[in-house]
């Protein structure tokens, strides 16, 4: 039953799809996304729809990673009956509810979906409802790879991102290959001494259904194909070690020993994670005239300009000037570290202890786990402070 603070601003919403209304009502969000997935060409009228029916229903416990999944495949808060502040407000909805609506129903989202209609990369523009925060990390990125997309791919995508840790950086790289439904493949930089080392290493990406394999023969098995390679923690290597992913970068195509054929790696997309300019980013956020507001285009640009010279002394001007972007992560205003800790509540392992909860002491669970924010750790430190207050709410 749809809630009435909704029902007051409308007569009669539309009833989403049978097969979309039971998975809602299964309260699962992957059945929710695998029905979107089949939507074809009719799926955001359902998924506008069904979010209405989703922000009205009070009995789904799984109502956020719902609305995320229904945001991502194109459903506008703007068209349904909260499309004001104050429809938000009586609706009492959690801060990160509130803020991904939010976030879906900006000009600059609307500005992303056109520029990303038709490209290859447009699944991505769901990296949105996966990540809080850096906003204009996102925009950068979008940038580029719309770009890219609309030339014949001669060279890979090479994108850096960097900060602080607990900002969501390796959250962010391992989107790619769910999102794109790709292979994705990850190196630990920290175990690395030499160029061999990069392609005999084997992924620590938790996939079930692959085989372990080296990533000489994850790029072998995936030639001339869309897939994804993770380099997390890039820095913590030896800078020679590097050295080999010059040709890869440069050519899209690499051999691995001397008189072996070569493999074609145009289509593959790099992602580096690394905390290169920590400091440098915690200063320049400090230093700005507004720090609780998102940055403006131009201050991002600043920053990433101020950003690429650190991350050439420490990696070398020769596998910088390969790389497509380098994507700077900064600290957290204060609405979003509220969105992270309330997300973090919802989908706390203790289930029975936050189902236990009343809306008034959930409050303040979110609102007292931000004293013990930590910029330097993130997203991390809100996860500690909110499992603390839980265990402390325990009653015996």
């Amino acid at each position: 039953m749809l809630h009435p603070t909704i029902l007051c601003h409308q007569s009669r919403p539309n009833t989403p799809r049978p097969a979309l209304l039971f998975a809602i009502a299964s309260d699962d969000p992957k059945q929710v996304e695998r029905v979107l997935e089949h939507g074809h060409d009719d799926t955001q009228d359902p998924a506008q729809s069904a979010l209405e029916f989703t922000l009205g229903n009070e009995g789904l416990k799984h109502k956020l990673g719902i609305v995320k999944k229904l945001l991502g495949y194109g459903a506008d808060p703007s068209k349904t009956a909260l499309n004001d502040s104050k429809a938000k407000d009586e609706a009492v909805l959690d801060p990160a509810t509130k803020y991904y609506l939010d976030r879906a129903d900006t000009v600059t989202t609307r500005r992303i979906n056109a520029l990303m209609e038709r490209s290859v990369f447009r699944p991505l523009v769901r990296m949105r409802y996966g990540i809080i925060g850096q906003d204009r990390a996102l925009e950068q990125l979008f940038r580029v790879l719309s770009i890219h997309s609309e030339k014949i791919a001669r060279t890979p995508v090479v994108v850096f991102l960097c900060g602080p840790s607990g900002h969501g950086k390796s959250m962010l790289a391992h989107q790619f290959g769910s999102l794109l439904e790709v292979p994705i493949h990850t190196v630990n930089m920290t175990t690395l001494r030499t160029a061999d080392d990069i392609w005999r290493s084997y992924s620590i990406s938790s996939d079930e259904d692959a085989p372990p394999c080296t990533l000489v023969e994850f790029l072998a098995n995936n030639e001339g194909k869309r897939c994804v390679v993770v380099l997390d923690e890039i820095e913590k290597t030896e800078r020679k070690a590097l050295w080999s992913l010059l040709v890869p970068w440069e050519l899209g195509r690499c051999t691995f020993e001397a008189n072996s054929r070569t493999i074609d790696v145009r289509n593959v997309i790099w992602v580096g994670t690394s905390n290169i300019g920590n400091d440098l980013i915690l200063d320049y956020h400090k230093s700005l005239q507004r720090p609780e507001e998102t940055l403006t285009r131009n201050e991002y640009v600043e920053l990433m300009a101020t950003l690429r010279p650190h991350v050439s002394d420490q990696l070398g001007a020769s596998v910088l000037s390969r790389v497509s972007a380098i994507l700077p992560f900064v600290p957290f205003t204060t609405a979003e570290k509220r969105a992270i800790a309330s997300e973090i509540l919802q989908e706390s392992a203790v289930e029975h202890l936050v189902q236990g909860l009343s809306r008034e002491q959930r409050e303040k669970v979110v609102e007292d786990s931000l004293k013990d924010f930590v910029p330097s750790e993130g997203a991390r430190s809100l996860y500690r402070a909110v499992s603390s207050l839980l265990i402390d709410s325990m009653d015996f």
